[in-house]
């Protein structure tokens, strides 16, 4: 069962399979996340069930994203795909969680900004994940992919001319 793992994920080393690993960790955690969220009253073994079901789903559609991705991203071995798609998950979740004290640092409030405040909040959630971005790429080892990537978003953002030629 193993083989065929490491087979269809093209993985040579077992270090590798941490990618896999982690990657199953975090779905089984956004599943439970996620039923606290939307279900939060569920008794304790019917919310094990559920969390085995979103787990599932959510495993089935990123499944599906690999397969989508799979020709548009270059990589050269299909479990860095598990890397890269940690990479953006940890960037996503990172933003956010800087961006909320330096909302507050910078005494920027619902109360005081109304809906300006969301405005400004998506502003610093964007440059840090920029930022992010990079060095989430660089420690999980896809800094080039990462770095081809930002200067892309940079060229879209208006901002392609910051970039050395």
């Amino acid at each position: 069962m193993i083989k065929g793992f490491k087979e269809r994920w093209e993985i040579q080393q077992n270090w590798q399979l941490i990618f896999p690993l982690v990657g199953l960790i975090l779905l089984i955690y956004s599943s439970y996340k996620l039923t606290n969220l939307l279900l939060p009253n569920l008794q304790f073994p019917v919310s094990i069930f559920v969390i085995i079901g979103m787990t599932y789903l959510l495993l089935k559609s990123c499944l599906v994203l690999f397969k989508k991705l799979e020709h548009k991203w270059i990589v050269t071995y299909k479990w860095e795909m598990i890397r890269i798609f940690l990479v953006f998950s940890l960037t996503g979740s990172s933003s956010v969680f800087i961006g909320r004290p330096i909302i507050k640092l910078l005494g920027i409030t619902q109360a005081n900004l109304g809906l300006f405040y969301w405005f400004c909040y998506i502003v610093i959630a964007i440059v840090f994940y920029q930022i992010l971005l990079v060095i989430f790429g660089w420690l999980l080892g896809q800094f080039s992919f990462f770095w081809e990537f930002e200067k892309k978003m940079l060229r879209r953002f208006g901002l392609g001319r910051f970039l050395a030629q």
